[in-house]
């Protein structure tokens, strides 16, 4: 293990963390808030540590799987920690465990909180917060890549290590160019959001907020009652689209863009079964809910709530822990689900259920042709037989973790509906789940050592799994 290139590179993203403060202590100076001098203090601290191991350690040495591995890992680890100590240091989270659990929520994307009152905090600290979401979106290792070009072939090892799906798609032939194309399309997508947003109704600051947790389907809202606060059928339909935009792969945006065609999206595999899952559960949960609330009402709910969950975003303009049985069953299995591959969502992906319908399907041919050699191929591709085991071998993790999760939650003192949602929505990096964490609810009333533990469910569900367990193998750490 190469220690000196792990310290190094850490040691930027250290400092990523710290340059992305001074959009905070802006906010806190134009406020005229009294936390600008303790904002200034932890940015310039976070900035120099970070530039301190950057520089000190001098390495020309490649990356590796183990090092790209670890590097990921304690990257996104060093970033929480430094990102929980505004919320900390500024008093607003009084309890580490709590600022740890809320930091950690948002570089993950996860959007479950701690806070009870969301709308007390100052303006700074909400900015931070949902900055946290937008810079986890796309991924600090993906940044990172996008702005050391001298990685060479190191920097697809650590792409592989942080990027959502089962193949890492290389849109150009260098991985920089590649991380560089994601993040402006990343970049595009925010500022048309935002400007939406802004003609919709909200102003600057809650426009820039919410697009963050939009586009890293985070779901941090300012507002206690989330999206659902502004009472504004244009804006959740704004939010709706362009959290189903974040739910897609990236990589379909360049591909239209550079064909000057939206025929790649029509013949993309994983995003037609991503479309039809979404409309599918709308038109079940939207017919379930007309009679209540009226045909179009009922059509914003449906499709809001829907676009959240399976995209893990978590924002929320209804208590749907209040609806009928059958369309909160709905929700519950799309939590199971997930966003596209190569897209900011976090959960299981669709991708991967693809590729086992297809799979499965190839199984039931075997049966009638048993001498038959097929090969499993999406969008005309065959998938290696590799790449198909650790596909089930994710799922069985997935599964392991959320029965584990679960068993410990109820340890704690929860009930089996909360206790396996807490563990789904931290876990899938959803957010809010059912019982008493459903959307209205919070994380607050959880005993430290049980933050800590979802802390590390939202880790290992950003990272996928494999990132982070294969770090507590003794085998991963001998020469």
């Amino acid at each position: 293990m190469k220690y000196s290139v792990i310290i190094r590179h850490i040691g930027l993203i250290i400092a990523i963390v710290g340059l992305a403060m001074l959009a905070p202590v802006h906010i806190s100076l134009i406020n005229r808030e009294p936390y600008v001098p303790v904002w200034i203090g932890i940015a310039a601290a976070t900035t120099v540590l970070g530039l301190v191991l950057f520089l000190a350690v001098r390495v020309r040495e490649t990356i590796g799987y183990r090092e790209g591995f670890a590097m990921v890992t304690f990257a996104w680890v060093a970033a929480t920690l430094f990102g929980a100590l505004p919320f900390w240091m500024t008093g607003a989270i009084p309890g580490f465990a709590d600022a740890f659990f809320e930091s950690m929520s948002g570089f993950s994307t996860t959007g479950a909180s701690i806070l009870t009152d969301i709308e007390s905090l100052p303006r700074s600290l909400l900015f931070w917060r949902s900055l946290t979401h937008w810079l986890g979106g796309m991924g600090i290792m993906v940044l990172f890549v996008a702005l050391l070009s001298q990685l060479g072939a190191g920097g697809m090892q650590v792409f592989r290590a942080e990027a959502p799906g089962p193949i890492t798609e290389k849109i150009k032939p260098r991985i920089s160019e590649t991380a560089k194309i994601l993040w402006l399309t990343y970049v595009i997508l925010t500022l048309a959001e935002t400007l939406l947003l802004r003609i919709a109704g909200l102003d600057w600051f809650d426009s820039l907020t919410h697009t963050f947790g939009t586009m890293a389907t985070g779901g941090f809202s300012t507002k206690n009652l989330s999206v659902g606060a502004f009472q504004n059928p244009a804006v959740e339909w704004i939010i709706i689209v362009f959290m189903f935009a974040a739910g897609t792969n990236f990589a379909l945006y360049y591909t239209a863009v550079k064909k000057k065609s939206l025929k790649n999206f029509w013949h993309n595999e994983e995003f037609k079964l991503y479309t039809s899952i979404t409309l599918g559960a709308i038109l079940i949960i939207w017919l379930i809910l007309a009679a209540e609330h009226g045909f179009f009402k009922a059509a914003r709910l449906a499709s809001f709530q829907v676009v959240s969950i399976i995209t893990t975003t978590g924002y929320a303009t209804d208590d749907y822990v209040l609806w009928p049985s059958m369309a909160t069953g709905v929700l519950f299995l799309l939590m199971f689900v997930g966003g596209s591959a190569g897209s900011t969502g976090g959960g299981m992906k669709v991708s991967r259920y693809l590729v086992l319908l297809k799979h499965s399907g190839l199984q039931l041919k075997k049966f009638f042709h048993p001498r038959a050699v097929f090969s499993l191929k999406v969008g005309g591709k065959s998938y290696p037989e590799d790449i198909i085991i650790s596909i089930f071998q994710f799922f069985f993790f997935y599964i392991f973790m959320v029965i584990t999760g679960t068993v410990i939650m109820t340890g704690f003192g929860l009930e089996i509906k909360s206790a396996v949602s807490a563990v789904l929505a931290t876990l899938g990096n959803i957010g809010p789940g059912f019982g008493a964490v459903g959307p209205m609810e919070n994380y607050a009333f959880l005993p430290d050592a049980a933050k800590y533990l979802l802390s590390f469910f939202m880790l290992v569900g950003r990272l996928e799994i494999f990132t982070v367990l294969v770090l507590l193998l003794p085998s991963f750490w001998r020469k």
